[in-house]
């Protein structure tokens, strides 16, 4: 990709970027839809988690992600991977737990689960595109 003129490159990491804008804006409207279809604001509870999630990455990881994925030594950063894991995990527990109760029904769960998922491979993308090197324009 490196024999590309620039405008062609600038065109194809706005791709990248509206790629991940769609990718959130869907997965925040399954999570609206998952309580206004059934009348019932209960699984709203997930929002907390995913305000949640990035928090021990933007505190103890910083800019730094390449850690994430490999084994270190440093307390920090798995201090960290434990954080983010026990919010992801209550991500898809809480939902899990408002079906069990009764709380929400069979589609609310699955309109949650898939938000879930969607809003995960955004983030995942965001990570892969964040490291990578030719997506550095300054």
């Amino acid at each position: 990709m490196a024999d590309l003129p620039g405008h062609v490159l600038a065109c194809l990491h706005s791709g990248k970027l509206a790629f991940l804008a769609i990718l959130v804006s869907g997965g925040i409207v399954l999570q609206i839809l998952a309580c206004a279809l059934f009348n019932n604001w209960w699984p709203m509870l997930t929002v907390i988690m995913y305000v949640l999630l990035p928090m021990p990455l933007l505190f103890f990881a910083g800019s730094d992600t390449s850690s994430l994925f490999s084994e270190s030594g440093n307390s920090w950063v798995d201090a960290t991977k434990f954080l983010t894991g026990a919010s992801a995990v209550g991500s898809i527990a809480i939902p899990a737990i408002l079906k069990h109760a009764g709380v929400i029904g069979w589609g609310a769960l699955a309109l949650e689960l898939s938000s879930f998922f969607v809003i995960v491979v955004a983030i995942m993308c965001y990570i892969q595109m964040n490291s990578d090197d030719e997506y550095r324009m300054l």
